[in-house]
């Protein structure tokens, strides 16, 4: 378990902390800060970034992945757009979500409702080494469907 602290905005002071749906989930819901009398409206094809009212500060180490919510993908064609979005552990602004509607029918964005989902994993940092060649395998450097339908 990691301990991240969470700062709830003044527009998102209301909201609820992220939290998971089910005992097993792996992510934690957002929220949307937009104003109740101004949900944003996202016409198909188009996208907006959408405010959480929250700002976080995780441990050295740590990443927080923004990622979409299969129901919103499901039912509306909305996903998020630089999936998964990359929240670093230096980064203290307020947490904000990238949506765009790849559906049929504008979307709306409602106040308190949840958008994306929250996933905090540990970060691998790699010693890059520099060689003259890289060793071989059967793939090769075979890519985007070369190993069959």
């Amino acid at each position: 378990m990691v301990s991240v602290a969470v700062l709830r905005l003044p527009h998102g002071s209301d909201l609820p902390l992220p939290a998971a749906a089910t005992a097993g989930a792996a992510g934690l819901d957002l929220p949307a800060a937009v104003p109740a009398d101004a949900p944003v409206v996202i016409a198909p094809g188009a996208y907006a970034m959408v405010p959480t009212g929250l700002a976080i500060a995780l441990p050295e180490g740590f990443e927080a992945q923004v990622r979409p919510r299969s129901g919103l993908a499901a039912k509306h064609g909305v996903t998020v757009l630089n999936a998964p979005g990359t929240v670093d552990a230096d980064y203290r602004g307020e947490l904000k979500v990238i949506l765009i509607n790849h559906g049929r029918e504008p979307f709306t964005v409602e106040r308190g409702q949840r958008i994306a989902q929250m996933v905090v994993a540990a970060v691998a940092v790699p010693v890059l080494t520099e060689v003259s060649e890289l060793p071989e395998t059967v793939r090769g450097a075979g890519g985007f469907g070369s190993t069959g339908r």
